[in-house]
């Protein structure tokens, strides 16, 4: 885990999103489903963002622009500085004979980085427009599904899940395969276990999602609703 400020290269658009391109610097991208905290430029906290991908020289991040703080970051300038902490937190495990990546809307960040890793696996991704689904492009192998069609009625069955998206679909994954590996999200201020603001339960215990998270076993019971601070 290091804190730097990397500088921004780019900011380019990808269907609704935005991906923030950071010069690496000494930052190492660690394991994919690790997360980093970005500190938006004017602004006080930091925002959780998975690495969506880093290529040489770089670390990329896919934002969904719903708020004052990732506003701030799409806004940034080539050669203005972003404050970055990590990687942070427990990614997917890549010891998996026969994986398939499924991944529903802005939860498709963390994939290319996995997808690359695991030698480009097929994957399954849902989302809810055609223009949201412009974000396939950085998943190799990818079938897309658009809403009303859901991600789960296309999942096949006999493969290694690790997913990333909705707590509906999460959920959803899990009834299908208990052995999957699911990346959760919950409010976080720090990223390390500080201040509690991602406290869930986790296989019936209160838990920080920041130090045994974001990625966890669907045999691990874990709810999330109405308990982040």
């Amino acid at each position: 885990m290091r804190s730097e400020r990397l500088s921004v290269r780019a900011v380019e658009r990808v269907g609704p999103y935005r991906l923030l391109r950071l010069e690496r610097g000494p930052v190492e991208p660690g394991i994919p489903g690790q997360f980093f905290m970005l500190r938006p430029p004017g602004r006080l906290l930091p925002r959780p963002m998975s690495l969506c991908l880093a290529p040489p020289g770089e670390l990329w991040f896919l934002l969904d622009v719903i708020g004052p703080g990732t506003r701030a970051l799409a806004e940034s300038e080539p050669g203005g500085e972003i404050g970055v902490l990590g990687p942070l937190g427990n990614g997917f495990r890549l010891d998996v004979a026969r994986p398939l990546l499924v991944g529903g809307g802005i939860g498709v960040a963390p994939l290319p980085h996995l997808s690359e890793q695991l030698g480009r696996p097929p994957a399954v991704l849902g989302f809810r427009t055609d223009f949201h689904a412009e974000a396939a492009v950085l998943v190799p192998s990818a079938e897309i599904v658009v809403e009303p069609t859901l991600v789960a009625e296309a999942i096949p069955d006999g493969r290694d899940l690790l997913a990333c998206g909705p707590e509906p679909m999460l959920e959803a994954v899990r009834a299908l395969a208990p052995t999957a590996q699911l990346a959760w999200e919950a409010p976080m201020a720090c990223g390390y276990g500080a201040c509690h603001g991602c406290a869930v339960e986790i296989g019936g215990r209160l838990a920080r999602l920041c130090v045994e998270g974001p990625v966890v076993s669907a045999a691990t019971e874990i709810t999330t609703r109405n308990l982040a601070a």
